[in-house]
């Protein structure tokens, strides 16, 4: 060790913020273990570096007593006062052991203490550049895949999208731009593991967040999402001014703001829809773009009866159910949905055909 050690370890403080103090007590506490492997010795020592010459020596620790009966761990009065005369019995006297050859293994030692030390810094400082980021968009480029995952690359770090959380029509291959959702940061032993997701419903908020300012400022609120990956979604959103219409602020100027999304989606079909603290507009909304005649809404059971036209039923319901599923999913509802000649055969109810419920929504293909 020398001074150009020490100058080494201050530049390493400056360039990457690791305290020159903890490298050397790291270092020290390294070549403690160093020495009692190389030299078989079980003896209690201590080492030191000066701090301005960065001159190591090694110092075995023994406690002062009036006979020796472990000269590995305890050292004579008289031996000890030749060191220092101020020494006493029960006190613990060290006396310099340093090898003749202990710099080359003293030199091994700290570099693979300090390469250590670096790497964990950079892994600490990735975590906590990565942690903030948890639930939010990021973009990445894949660098190859197993038959579980796309490890994506993020610049600092190589992140994890499993197989089962990209859509169904997303199709990427070594070099592609993918944007992705952080849904987990750990810190691992390996370092920090990022876990992402195409699927997830927070993909779809953080995109209506980043093309519609209103959405951004906060004068229109993303109430609720449901989304079924690749195939369809719906958003629902309350704007607090009356003055600024919240499903025509996400859809922009002649669609281009949910344009752009259904785009980054790979043609996820989106429904926009005004959310409102009645539930059954609320409901007759999330059920876009089906006409609803009437909702009957049962608070105990949190369940809301549908009617809607006889021509309307497959709508509403959607594909396989789809677009009831997603409703339901949204407003967080039991629905049941009827046509009105299934509502007349089985309540009495007549209807004049006319639609009495006002929907307010936009759906998106």
């Amino acid at each position: 060790m020398s001074m150009d050690f020490i100058e080494a370890l201050s530049e390493i403080e400056r360039e990457k913020g690791i305290s020159k103090d903890v490298l050397l007590e790291a270092i020290e506490a390294a070549l403690i273990s160093s020495y009692k492997r190389n030299f078989n010795t079980a003896q209690n020592v201590r080492v030191d570096i000066n701090r301005h010459t960065g001159v190591i020596k090694v110092y075995a620790r023994k406690t002062v007593v009036e006979e020796v009966l472990d000269p590995r761990l305890e050292t004579s009065v008289e031996a000890a006062r030749e060191i220092n005369p101020h020494y006493q019995l029960d006190d613990i006297a060290e006396i310099e052991v340093t090898p003749r050859d202990f710099g080359r293994i003293a030199a091994q030692t700290a570099k693979q203490v300090v390469t250590q030390r670096i790497r964990e810094a950079e892994r600490g400082l990735i975590y906590h550049a990565f942690i903030d980021k948890e639930d939010d968009i990021v973009n990445g480029i894949v660098q190859r895949q197993d038959t579980r995952n796309l490890f994506v690359d993020l610049g600092k770090v190589e992140a994890v999208l499993p197989l089962t959380e990209l859509m169904p029509t997303d199709k990427f291959k070594h070099g592609d731009r993918v944007k992705s959702y952080i849904t987990k940061v750990e810190n691992t032993t390996k370092g920090p593991q990022i876990i992402l997701s195409r699927t997830h419903p927070g993909l779809l908020k953080r995109l209506f967040e980043l093309e519609v300012p209103e959405i951004y400022d906060g004068v229109v609120e993303i109430r609720s999402v449901a989304r079924e990956a690749g195939f369809r979604s719906k958003i629902a959103v309350y704007s607090r001014n009356h003055e600024v219409d919240p499903v025509g602020s996400c859809v922009g100027q002649k669609g281009v703001r949910v344009q752009t999304i259904v785009s980054e989606l790979k043609g996820e079909k989106i429904d926009i829809v005004r959310w409102s603290e009645n539930v059954d507009e609320y409901v007759a909304n999330a059920l876009s773009p089906s006409k609803v005649l009437e909702v009957i809404v049962f608070e105990q059971e949190k369940m809301a009866r549908v009617i809607v036209p006889d021509y309307q039923l497959s709508l509403a319901i959607g594909i396989k159910g789809q677009n009831a599923r997603l409703a339901a999913k949204l407003t967080g509802w039991k629905i049941d949905i009827k046509s009105e000649s299934q509502a007349e055969q089985e309540y009495g109810r007549e209807r004049t055909g006319e639609e009495t419920m006002h929907q307010d929504s936009v759906s998106i293909d």
